[in-house]
């Protein structure tokens, strides 16, 4: 049996962590224990997780002593330990008034006592401390996704031109390919010729499927690529509630989502609203912090949303009447900007709601927020996993990147990886070289 000691940051980021570790000995520091007192009285997403866990324990108390070990049906245990300075014996340069020391004292002592520990925590630093103690340390991988190996939501395939020719004529074409639900694929010949097609793989036909909204101009936005025109579809298409959009600044990621999203709710009035929310770093931050009314805290976070819609308004050239034209979007409530920190405890029935800078949640978080989507709601979450300003997030563990892994192959599913910078030449050479 081995002793899995964690740290905070594991328990917050996932509140099941507790049981994800089988049949062997989860070891909780008295330390966690008052930092979770501390964390859970915040209103954000690091406060309910606090309450969970601590939640767990109290009915984990009922069925025995927590400070002797608690049996699980798995198999495992978990307990709840005190510190022991006198059997620690941490390094002078460990100062044992900090916390993370304090943490660090317990996986040592039960390391010298003979038991198999590793110590689990998502702060890199902390985990630098634990080998300089040689503890063995690992990042908390459960919901970890090799980003190498990413679901791109489309591809490009070369087949014979009779198959080409075939997809024109019946409005569809078996392929011997393994494909997702919703994987967008574009045909070549190849012979070379400049016969092509753009496809999705439909699941209930088992074959490629014409994209049906190949020439859409949403809000009067035209694709510039392949990569935009397959996202399109996804974000138009009725029968596909969620998508999301992963690429590199100024691929199109937001803009195509806020132009789609107006064109099902203004123009073709499929949705009640456009619901748009960013979260506020780090995670659940009061925007209290900020001066004015709530509109106009949010608008320091919506910066970037009012820059595309501004945009969009005016197809980039902006007259008198632009910010007049944005200010009745929101009057008449076609368009609503929240804080992440609200969505929690709503319900949002018929409406095309976008998460902006997704890759700064936890899978946990995403998970909250996929709960939310009522009757009839589509949810378009776009982000970058290369640029993450949460601390205890890498481009393999954000919500984000775990969303797509978990629901490739849904068929209420689509998902696209952008690799082309639209924005400017200065944008897409920045991308490439810094």
């Amino acid at each position: 049996m081995k002793t899995f000691v964690l740290d905070t940051n594991v328990i917050l980021h996932d509140p099941d962590s507790l049981f994800s570790f089988k049949d062997n000995k989860v070891v909780i520091p008295m330390t966690v224990i008052e930092e979770l007192d501390a964390f859970k009285k915040l209103n954000d997403e690091r406060g309910r997780s606090a309450r969970l866990v601590i939640r767990s324990f109290d009915e984990l108390r009922m069925v025995g002593k927590l400070s002797e070990g608690v049996k699980l049906k798995s198999g495992g245990i978990i307990k709840i330990e005190m510190s022991d300075n006198s059997t620690a014996d941490l390094p002078k340069d460990f100062s044992g008034q900090k916390s993370d020391n304090q943490i660090l004292s317990i996986a040592l002592t039960l390391k010298k006592k003979g038991e198999r520990v590793i110590f689990i925590t998502k702060d890199v630093n902390l985990r630098i401390k634990a080998e300089i103690l040689d503890i063995p340390t690992q990042d908390y991988e459960k919901s970890k996704v090799k980003i190498d190996e990413l679901y791109s939501g489309w591809r490009e395939l070369k087949v014979p031109a009779s198959k080409i020719d075939q997809f024109y004529k019946e409005g569809k074409v078996s392929i011997k390919h393994e494909f997702y639900a919703n994987e967008c694929i574009a045909l070549k010949d190849e012979a070379g010729s400049s016969k092509s097609a753009l496809t999705k793989f439909s699941k209930k036909e088992n074959a490629l499927a014409p994209i049906f909204h190949q020439n859409a101009v949403p809000w009067g936005l035209k694709p510039l690529n392949i990569e935009q025109k397959f996202a399109v579809e996804l974000l138009l298409c009725n029968e596909i509630k969620l998508v999301t959009l992963i690429g590199l600044p100024g691929a199109g990621k937001t803009i195509l989502a806020l132009a789609c999203g107006l064109q099902k709710t203004v123009e073709e009035r499929f949705f009640r609203k456009v619901y748009i929310a960013r979260p506020i770093i780090p995670m659940g931050r009061d925007i209290g912090f900020l001066p004015g009314s709530k509109e106009e805290k949010l608008g320091a976070w919506m910066g970037a949303i009012n820059d595309n819609l501004e945009f969009l308004m005016d197809k980039g050239h902006p007259d008198s009447k632009t910010e007049e034209k944005i200010d009745y979007l929101f009057s008449s409530g076609q368009i609503e900007v929240d804080s992440l920190t609200y969505i929690r405890g709503r319900s949002l029935p018929q409406q095309y709601i976008i998460i902006d800078d997704a890759q700064n949640l936890t899978p946990h978080e995403v998970k909250t927020i996929i709960s939310r989507a009522g009757h009839n709601t589509k949810i378009v979450l776009t982000g970058d996993p290369y640029q993450i300003d949460n601390p205890y997030l890498d481009a393999s563990s954000n919500g984000l990147t775990y969303l797509v892994e978990r629901f490739k192959g849904q068929e209420i599913f689509g998902h696209i990886t952008f690799s082309k910078s639209e924005r400017s030449a200065l944008a897409a050479l920045s991308s490439e070289l810094l």
